[in-house]
């Protein structure tokens, strides 16, 4: 059985935004990135509430399948967001992001909705866990869109799918098996617009430690931070 010996976390706001719209849950063996959108603060409260969900649901019950209650704690986080959008018109449309891993035994399950990231580094190489839900992914897997042209659409920053928009949600979830010496990286796309994949393994790389990992300074400014959803 596989431990976690290791975890790092941080958050930014980052050099365009005043406000910072992500929010994350850790508490081995369960992690979880959120990344809101809505204007008057409202992706502010979206992403809070998915981490906070996690926070309420207390401890992971062992008699249940991972990917259940990965889905259930996103389902719940869902409704809760939906209802107070609908309450309060400031908040009307707002959402977030959420990409969340459960560790038990030798395996890691995630639970995933919008275009926030899980990735794994085994062996020096790094490999995306989770399918974007946005515009630009839908057209690259229809071969509209090659990976160069994704990386700089200018309407990368629209998805298709979300926590609280609807009252019902399409939650992915899959398994995967770990091994000793994998690092799982759990991010929003205010790290993956700014930094490409292969500096991120580059850092995770080199990198002696997780902390050290998580407060390196981006090797460069890929691109303009995206204008706010």
């Amino acid at each position: 059985m596989l431990t976690v010996a290791e975890e790092a976390h941080k958050t930014d706001t980052g050099r365009q935004r005043h406000a910072n719209e992500d929010s994350y849950f850790a508490r081995p063996p369960v992690f979880a990135v959120a990344d809101g959108m809505g204007g008057a603060q409202a992706g502010e409260v979206a992403s809070r509430i998915a981490a906070s969900t996690f926070e309420r649901r207390g401890q992971v019950n062992p008699k249940e399948p991972a990917e259940g209650q990965l889905e259930e704690i996103a389902q719940a986080a869902n409704s809760e967001i939906h209802q107070l959008a609908q309450e309060d018109s400031s908040r009307a449309g707002m959402g977030t992001t959420l990409t969340a891993a459960m560790v038990r035994g030798d395996e890691v399950s995630l639970g995933h909705v919008g275009d926030s990231r899980a990735y794994v580094l085994r062996q020096g190489q790094l490999k995306r866990l989770t399918k974007d839900h946005s515009l630009v992914e839908e057209l690259r897997r229809q071969g509209r869109l090659t990976e160069e042209q994704a990386e700089e659409h200018p309407q990368r920053s629209i998805i298709t799918r979300a926590l609280g928009p609807e009252p019902n949600v399409n939650v992915d979830t899959m398994t995967f098996p770990a091994r000793d010496g994998d690092i799982y990286l759990l991010c929003s796309d205010g790290l993956t617009t700014m930094v490409s994949d292969d500096e991120i393994r580059q850092i995770l790389v080199e990198a002696r430690t997780l902390r050290s990992a998580v407060n390196k300074p981006t090797p460069r400014r890929r691109r303009a931070r995206r204008a706010p959803r």
